[in-house]
């Protein structure tokens, strides 16, 4: 094991883990408010984890929706994950079956931001030491949080109160902005924005994140690929 690359993974899941905490919070007492259990909200943490589709589970779950319904709707706030193992999927060729499995399970918003992050400058592929460690580092202090939001779920009254499901979207918009030097970042972003707003409006939710997500690619796939950089020939070539 590569202890570099080890603590690098680790300290970078952590500052994740620390983000996503009150989120992770919200979801437990939200799941208790529907009446789940404090094991059965630990446990929809520890098999779904994804925090924006556990919450619209459980949403619908407590207001009585048919199964197919919520399936539906988990599939759709988490179609991006789709693209984010296609995506990924070229970063990772080196990783056994085994190790795939988990990179894929463990596979976040920030987890896929961070990893194209490292791999883009590094100029290689991403090492498994860090992608687990990364991941591991923000996987189990979800399930720990998640726990502690059920078990004083009831104690904190209503959570969306507190306003403290705001700080995971704005770490999400750092991300996000993280990637302005990508050529069409503008015009792709600001596509995304407009038909998530727009389906939000006509469609509902949890379908305008697709919708945003769908429209963006889309833009993405339409503008012209980025010229690469001319080749400079060395002076004994052109000599001879």
């Amino acid at each position: 094991m590569n202890r570099s690359e080890f603590n690098e993974g680790l300290k970078g899941g952590l500052i994740i883990a620390l983000s996503s905490a009150p989120f992770a919070v919200l979801f437990g007492a939200v799941a208790v408010d529907n009446g789940l259990s404090v094991a059965e909200a630990g446990l929809m943490s520890a098999t779904v984890y994804a925090g924006a589709s556990q919450l619209v589970g459980i949403e619908l779950f407590g207001h009585h929706v048919a199964p197919w319904l919520i399936v539906l709707s988990v599939f759709a706030v988490n179609f991006r994950h789709i693209l984010y193992s296609a995506a990924l999927a070229r970063l990772i060729t080196h990783f056994t079956p085994v190790q795939k499995f988990f990179a894929f399970f463990l596979l976040t918003d920030p987890q896929f931001a961070e990893s194209v992050r490292r791999a883009e400058s590094s100029g290689r592929g991403i090492d498994f030491t860090w992608y687990a460690a990364f991941g591991a580092a923000v996987y189990f202090p979800w399930l720990f949080f998640s726990v502690v939001g059920a078990f004083f779920g009831r104690m904190m009254g209503d959570p969306q109160v507190l306003a403290i499901d705001v700080l995971l979207p704005i770490y999400f918009l750092g991300l996000v902005v993280g990637f302005r030097r990508k050529p069409g970042f503008y015009p792709v972003v600001a596509a995304s924005a407009l038909g998530s707003v727009l389906g939000y409006h006509f469609v509902g939710s949890p379908w305008h994140v697709s919708i945003g997500a769908a429209i963006g690619v889309v833009v993405a796939a339409l503008l012209p690929l980025p010229k690469e950089p001319a080749t400079v020939t060395a002076a004994s070539d052109v000599e001879s």
